[in-house]
Formats: structure tokens, sequence, C-alpha cells
């Protein structure tokens, strides 16, 4: 059984409604992508500097062990646990984003640009209260607190502009493919 979607005439263009589904799945695709992307840039970046590559996965994963452990959970910190914190929360942001993009149709016809400037306020926004609970709990001094924001500025700005960039582009092709469909 096909599933039609009710169409709005515009003045030059036909627009098709999407699916809340659709979106959520592009912004998987978006928030994995934009994910892999930060993390391989900052591991190359990590490298020039000569610094341990995978520093980050390293930091995020001592801070999910000291979070959890202020609730009794005690799990181990380190690299893995960082690395599967940096997977699960990725893909989980990009799937909210995408999510948010099929809501707003001002947003979702919008240009990829537009798309990708959302995808940044959102990005940022959304990681503050978990990036702020890093120097908080690892105790970190001013100068690597400093370091840590401007790292992750650097890097969610990576992660927004690959996760804006698919999900705009990926909802921007449902109105084709739909109408391909329907003929």
């Amino acid at each position: 059984m096909e599933i039609n979607y009710p169409t709005i005439l515009r003045s030059r263009e036909q627009t098709l409604y999407v699916s809340i589904g659709r979106g959520m799945g592009w912004g998987l695709i978006g928030g994995l992508a934009g994910t892999m992307v930060m993390d391989i840039s900052f591991m190359g970046i990590l490298m020039v500097l000569s610094l341990p590559t995978f520093l980050c996965f390293s930091i995020v994963g001592d801070t999910v062990s000291r979070f959890l452990a202020t609730f009794g959970t005690q799990i181990a910190g380190g690299v893995p646990t960082g690395l599967a914190a940096h997977y699960v929360i990725g893909p989980l942001v990009g799937i909210l984003f995408g999510a948010v993009v099929t809501l707003f149709p001002a947003l979702r016809e919008g240009s990829l640009k537009k798309i990708t400037i959302a995808a940044f306020v959102y990005v940022e926004i959304l990681s503050q209260p978990i990036l702020a609970m890093t120097p908080i709990l690892l105790k970190m001094k001013t100068p690597a607190t400093l370091q840590w924001f401007g790292g992750a500025f650097v890097m969610h700005l990576i992660l927004s502009i690959v996760l804006g960039a698919i999900v705009g582009y990926g909802l921007r092709s449902a109105p084709l493919a739909t109408q391909r469909r329907a003929q």
C-alpha cells in the first residue's frame, strides 16, 4: 500500500509534505556522517599537533564515567566509553534535527544554507550542557577549559555543516522522488 502525501501548489513549485520518519532517517544518516567527519578531522588535527589521537574520546569517556558515578553506576571511562558516547549522541542529535526540520515547512523548504545555519545553531545550543559537564566533573583548569570549548566549537561546526547538508539535500529530494513514484 502506497502512502500519498497531500500537496500544496505554489506559484512556481509543487511542495509535498514529508513524513517525520523520512526526516528522522536523513537525520540519522547526517548525524552519523557528521560525527565521523568530525572525529576523523579532530584526530588528524591532534596528530598534526603531536597529541594523543584518541584524546577527545578519552575525555568524553571519563566525563561519562564520572557523570554516571554520581548516580551510583560504575563504568570504566576512557576511549571505549568515549567512542560509544560519541556514536550514540551524534546520531541521536541528527535524528532529532531531522524531526525538527520536517515539522517546520519554512525551514524544510528553505535553502541548504538556511538548513545548515539552523543545524549549526541547533548543535551548538544542544551540546552546551553536555560540554559544560566536562570541565566541572573533571575539574579542569582555565586553560584546559578554554581549549575544550574552543575545540568543541570547531568540531561541532564541522558536524553541523555535514548534518545540515545531508538533511537539507535528503529532504529536498523527497518531493522529486515522490513525484516520480506518482507518475
